[in-house]
């Protein structure tokens, strides 16, 4: 065991109580942990080594206070950089959005905040607003068609100019008032839609589950123009959205397929493939890109299931860097520094510029470790005010130090989580899987 994860260990130690836990699962007073079965934070081994054993040299950008996160993502390039939140965060409302996930209903769409109001769909595609100061519902509307039955999968929120735009598996987008929840426009999509909707310069850009990219006007939803990439027989159950970033879209697709796109017209600046060739398991073999891709500086940031990371020049559609890494979650970039929760699962800081690995942290695979049982699936990171913030299907949140990966304390939520949490207002919020906002400032 090398020296970085010794100093890793200790500082867990010294942080953690052997009976109660982490006092603070952000390194200050809290209230008693919530009761619940505990597991242990790191694994005893690991798939992936940093690239060196010295302590890396990490400087982030100051914390900053967003009011809003209007969009799958945040804002359409899906780069957030360093939230602010409270130095000891605690839980001051709680408040059900509807139906949870089930076998025939899954729950995959994020919440937003835009204009103090906390936007969420639960399961059953019925849109709630919410304030963001008390948590009090203002309205709820059921976008469900009537013969739906019983069950959907995905869609997704987007604000914009008072607008609330909602996508849904049923193959459906709906324009909705957003102060009122009245319905403004409605029309039909020639697929289903499991991702969010992203807005931007009167355009509506989404992807359905048969990897095309639509541009519809904001006005009436009518079409601009249309992408579309290789058809899958079958992927993984989930969606992305596109980023924009100035004129240029970047589409992410079932078949691995990157596509940077004009905004104007929908041709194809430059396109890519992440797909690994080392994984032979059945899961590994599909090329799925579940994460939202990342544009900054210049760059697109994009992981795909089938081992691939990688940085692409945003003009030019070149490789900048790679690693065998596989991940369906959203990489996290601040500054010089990319943060990634991977398949493993391990959360992994990459020097931005060279994609060097800079540390890694294991997370817990299985409830029963020896016996591997009981999968236990991770979502994020959020990074806020010098936390790396995860989630679990077990209902644990984590805190984790960006600089070494040390870990620095835990959270116990009173159900799973699989959704990202989002940060506004200096306001962190996660939506359990039984459709609880639980907010904490």
């Amino acid at each position: 065991m090398n020296r970085s994860v010794l100093r890793r260990l200790a500082t867990a130690l010294l942080l953690c109580s052997p009976v109660i836990g982490c006092s603070s699962w952000l390194g200050d007073n809290a209230p008693p942990p919530l009761p619940g079965k505990r597991i242990s934070v790191l694994t005893h081994s690991r798939s992936l080594e940093p690239s060196s054993t010295a302590e890396p040299d990490i400087i982030l950008p100051a914390p900053e206070a967003v009011a809003d996160w209007p969009q799958a993502g945040g804002y359409p390039p899906h780069a957030m950089h360093h939230l602010a939140l409270g130095d000891s965060p605690r839980r001051v409302w709680s408040t059900s959005v509807g139906e949870g996930g089930s076998r025939r209903r899954v729950f995959l769409t994020q919440p937003i905040v835009a204009d103090g109001v906390v936007f969420a769909m639960d399961a059953r595609s019925r849109v709630s607003a919410i304030t963001l100061d008390k948590g009090d519902r203002l309205w709820r509307q059921d976008l469900a068609p009537k013969d739906s039955g019983d069950g959907t999968y995905g869609g997704g929120l987007a604000y914009d100019s008072g607008t609330l735009f909602v996508t849904s598996g049923f193959g459906q987008i709906v324009a909705l008032d957003a102060k009122t929840g009245k319905e403004m426009w409605r029309r039909p999509l020639p697929a289903p839609v499991r991702g969010a909707p992203t807005v931007r310069g009167g355009r509506i850009l989404l992807i359905t589950v048969d990897n095309q990219t639509l541009a519809l006007s904001t006005e009436d939803g009518r079409d601009l123009w249309t992408h579309s990439g290789l058809s899958e027989m079958a992927a993984m159950v989930g969606g992305t959205s596109p980023a924009v970033d100035g004129n240029t879209v970047i589409s992410a697709y079932t078949s691995g397929e990157v596509f940077a796109l004009r905004i104007e017209n929908g041709t194809t600046v430059w396109s890519d493939v992440l797909a690994g060739i080392k994984r032979t398991d059945q899961v590994g073999t599909m090329t799925d890109i579940r994460g939202l891709p990342v544009v900054f500086d210049g760059r697109v940031f994009a992981a795909g299931n089938s081992d691939l990371v990688a940085a692409i020049d945003l003009r030019s559609g070149r490789r900048v860097w790679q690693r065998d890494v596989g991940s369906i979650h959203t990489p996290w970039i601040a500054g010089d520094y990319l943060y990634l929760l991977t398949n493993t699962p391990e959360l992994v800081g990459f020097e931005a510029a060279t994609g060097k690995i800079l540390w890694v942290t294991p997370l817990q695979k299985w409830e029963d470790e020896e016996d591997r049982t009981g999968r236990i699936v991770w979502t994020g990171p959020v990074l806020a005010s010098d936390r790396l913030i995860v989630a679990s299907s077990e209902g644990v949140a984590l805190t984790v130090s960006p600089y070494n990966g040390a870990f620095l304390g835990r959270l116990d939520l009173p159900d799973g989580v699989s959704i990202p949490p989002i940060v506004a207002s200096n306001t962190l919020i996660f939506l359990t899987d039984n459709g609880d906002l639980i907010a904490y400032r």
